[in-house]
Parts: structure tokens; sequence; C-alpha cells
């Protein structure tokens, strides 16, 4: 048979997954990687660690299926997007800890772009917002404030890169420094509309160009691991940022196609095939795994709490002892008794973006108990999604398309049978759970099979996925419209007055 190899670098951990040509998993591996955090509001990984904890977990993952490297016909990464890593392209060594997505450092050089008149000019550019969670401030700060980064830079002697890239790197013995479209359209410095790294972006950052890593489509020819790494030389023939990855794990290849990954946050995306929608509902443009040197786009939102308002009731109010308890403790009430819970413990994304929203808990009774509580935190993770889900449907109804007709489901949360029926409830719309729930890995391993000739083309990928189950809404729509006034009331509540 032949194997496919899944490096899924993510921000709490790293995995590996080795697939079957039908995208079922035969064994995969994790180990966690530590967090860093020097000051309120900086969060770094050490890159050494992320390579270390990456290839363990690779080499662990083909232990475990009983097969050597030479049984694999080529591996795909997808990693944590926008994280920031500088390293001396001689010796290999990391100028300093990456700065993570999370870190908002760059923020005082985003408000002087916001002073500058230039929001509307990045906004056409990238596609994105101007904001801290991008790329380009982080490597800004990096060349501004470590000792000697910026006179090295100019002398072409440093490499830039998204975790990605420094993998690659790593894999290939440094003989190739490369990322994808999806990576590089979360930098705040690629043109997503001619995919090219862009001057003027560069200039107004004050970017080297000589920093950057050539850009190719998300399933090609990346270079080969070193032989001595893995057993044998593997080609890496994909690479796709986390979500964008998800989105072609779950089959999403056509416009209107959508799905939601519930993870800490939740990210949700809908594919607009090869056109540019700047979203009128605070939502990203961003470029979607790209096969081909073909342009794909997607929408996304981005829910900053999602399965983490679960990690709350566990540590914060001690109401479980571990996560999984959390939907018996929900279902021991029929409802949520009027109790809302608003999880904006680090402000509100989309389609909100209010940083100075926190976290608040409205309707509360005499009656209400610690499981009214914790229902109405489970639900939050549904109303937040609705709401994009929602913002998500007017852009595409604006831009000529149809309102999105399902949504297909991933991530850790999306086994709560409880959540996923009150998300169907809520949206109207068939929610869909696949087969396979870790879609974000297998996104990388047909990547790398499309590139590898495992798989003729999209077409036979669409007949791989299988759906596990479909939840159908069963609420009548003035309820859930009932439910979502009351929801973005209790929003309104959430926001501090100035």
């Amino acid at each position: 048979m032949t194997y496919l190899l899944a490096l899924d670098q993510g921000t709490s951990s790293s995995r590996s997954i080795v697939f079957d040509p039908r995208g079922r998993i035969v064994a995969q591996a994790q180990q966690e990687l530590p967090q860093i955090y020097p000051q309120p509001g900086w969060v770094e990984h050490d890159p050494m660690e992320i390579w270390r904890t990456q290839l363990a977990t690779a080499q662990q993952a083909l232990r475990q299926a009983g097969i050597g490297a030479a049984d694999i016909r080529a591996l795909g990464i997808t990693n944590q997007r926008e994280t920031t890593v500088l390293w001396n392209r001689a010796t290999g060594a990391p100028l300093h800890h990456a700065i993570v997505w999370q870190d908002r450092r760059g923020e005082p050089s985003c408000a002087q772009l916001r002073s500058q008149g230039l929001e509307a000019t990045i906004q056409a550019k990238t596609g994105l917002l101007v904001d801290a969670y991008f790329s380009a401030t982080k490597l800004q700060w990096l060349l501004d404030n470590v000792p000697g980064a910026r006179a090295q830079a100019e002398r072409g002697e440093l490499a830039f890169g998204t975790v990605d890239s420094w993998l690659i790197w790593q894999l290939t013995g440094g003989r190739r420094h490369v990322t994808d479209v999806s990576n590089a359209s979360r930098t705040m410095l690629f043109n997503v509309r001619s995919n090219q790294w862009d001057d003027e972006l560069l200039a107004l950052l004050n970017i080297p160009r000589s920093l950057l890593p050539e850009v190719l489509p998300s399933s090609g020819d990346f270079g080969a691991s070193d032989a001595g790494l893995l057993g044998a030389a593997i080609p890496i023939g994909g690479v796709a940022g986390d979500q964008q990855s998800a989105l072609f794990g779950q089959a999403c290849f056509k416009a209107g196609m959508a799905k939601n990954t519930y993870g800490t946050g939740c990210f949700m995306l809908m594919h607009t095939g090869a056109n540019f929608q700047t979203s009128r509902n605070g939502l990203l443009t961003t470029s979607a795994a790209q096969p081909s040197s073909a342009t794909q786009y997607a929408l996304e939102g981005s829910v900053f709490v999602g399965g983490a308002v679960v990690q709350w009731l566990r540590d914060g109010l001690q109401a479980i002892r571990a996560s999984s308890e959390v939907q018996a403790l929900a279902e021991s009430v029929p409802d949520s008794g009027g109790v809302m819970l608003v999880p904006a413990f680090t402000g509100l994304g989309a389609p909100y973006w209010n940083p100075d929203a926190r976290g608040t808990i409205t309707g509360l009774t005499r009656g209400s108990t610690l499981a009214h509580i914790a229902r109405a935190a489970l639900e939050s993770i549904a109303y937040q999604s609705a709401a994009l889900l929602s913002a998500m449907s007017r852009d595409a109804v604006a831009n000529g398309g149809a309102p999105v007709s399902e949504l297909r489901v991933d991530g850790g949360a999306c086994v709560n049978d409880l959540l996923m029926q009150f998300q169907a409830d809520l949206l109207g719309i068939p929610v869909v759970r696949p087969a396979v729930v870790e879609t974000t890995a297998l996104g990388a391993a047909y990547l790398a099979g499309l590139a590898s000739g495992v798989y003729a083309g999209q077409d036979e990928l669409t007949t791989l996925w299988q759906a596990e189950r479909r939840f159908m809404p069963t609420l009548a729509r003035e309820q859930a419209q009932a439910l979502m006034a009351r929801w973005e009331h209790a929003v309104a509540q959430a926001v501090l007055p100035a």
C-alpha cells in the first residue's frame, strides 16, 4: 500500500498522522508544545522545540504504523498560521523565540498604519484587516528589537518564515526556503490577487525582500526530507495553513461550501472560488489552499473563545474535573434557564471585532445552577458560530451567490452531540460531521497525495469524503431567531462603556 504522512504543527501540540489512500487514519502521535509568556499580551514558542516535537511525532507515527519511510509516498504539512520565525541562513539557528499568532506586541505598529489611513489599501491587496494577529508587524518587531537583526537582514543573512517554512528548512537541511500561498496570505505582506509579495507593503514596514521565502501552490514540489531523519528521503508534496487545510480536507472545493473548526477558538471558512470578495460584515478574505497556480479564495471568520470556554468551566469555575464531563452536566437541565454566557475573555472576534468586550453572564435567577451555566457556556460556542455564518451568508448573497446550505464541522468539540444539534437548530441548515474529523491533517495529506499522483484530482477526493452524522434542525425558525436576538442583546451587555 501507499501511505501519506501529515505533519500537523499546532499552537499547543505537534502531531503526525499516517493515512492510507482512502484517507483513513493508520497511526498517529502527539506531543505537547510548551507555551512561553514573557509578559502580558506576549506569546512565544521555542522554534527548536517546534522542530524537535514535530520530528519526534513523525518518527513515532511511523513506528506505530509498523512501516518505514520508504512506504510513504509523500508528506504534507499543516501548521498554526501567522506565527513568525526568524533564523540565520548559514547556521539555521533562530535569532529569537517564535512570536505566536496570539501575540499582541505589534499593535502599536498597526495603530500607526491605521492612523496613516492605510487600512483600505492593505485590505484591497491582502484581504486582511490591519491587526497584530498577522505576521508582518511581528517580523518588524523582531528586526527592530533583536540586537543586530536588521543589519544582518540587510546583508541577506537571515530568513523569515511561518511555521511551515521553518519545518521545511529543517526537513531539507536548509536546501529549501519556501511557503505556500495559504500561509503567505496570512502575513499581511502578500498580494493575494497577484499571488506575489507586495513591494509597497514591504516598504511600508521596512522589511527586506531577501528575508522572504519562495511562494508555491499548496500542492507541488517543496523538496524532500533528508534521508537520515525518517529513514529515507520523503517528498514534501503539500503545504497549507491549518484552517485552509481543514477546508480542503472537508472537500469544500466549490464556492458556497463552508466548514467550521471547533477548537480552542472556532474558525469558519466559506470557499468563494476564483472570486476575491471583500466582506461587508467583518470577515477576512484569504487565499484558500491552491492545488495549482489558479487563485482560489475563502471568506474567514474567527471566534476567539470556542472550546476554551469549557477549559474555563474546568479551571476557572472548577465546575467540572475534566472537559469530557461538560456534556453530561449541560444535559442534566433541559435548557439554559434563560442564562446567556458571552465568553469575551479576550474581546470579541468576527463579526463583532470588539477588543474591549469582556466576558458576561446574563439572565441569572435564584434557580440558576452550575448546570445552567455549563449549558450556556456550551451554547455560546454555537451562538458565536451562528452569528459568523449569518455574516457569511449575507456576504455570499451580496456577491450574487446563495446562502450557505450546509455546514461541515470538525475539531475537538464537534464530537459533542448536544452542541452540534443546537448548532443545527440555530442555523436552520444541516450540520454535517465527517467520518474522519482530523480534517486539518487530512487536507495536508490530500494535497501531498495530489502532488505525488496518489489521487487523480479533486473529484476523486470528493468521493472519498464521507459523513458520519447529519444533525438536522428541529427548532422552528421563529424560535431560533428569538434565541439569536437574545444572544445579540447579551453581546451588547458585554461591551464596556467608554
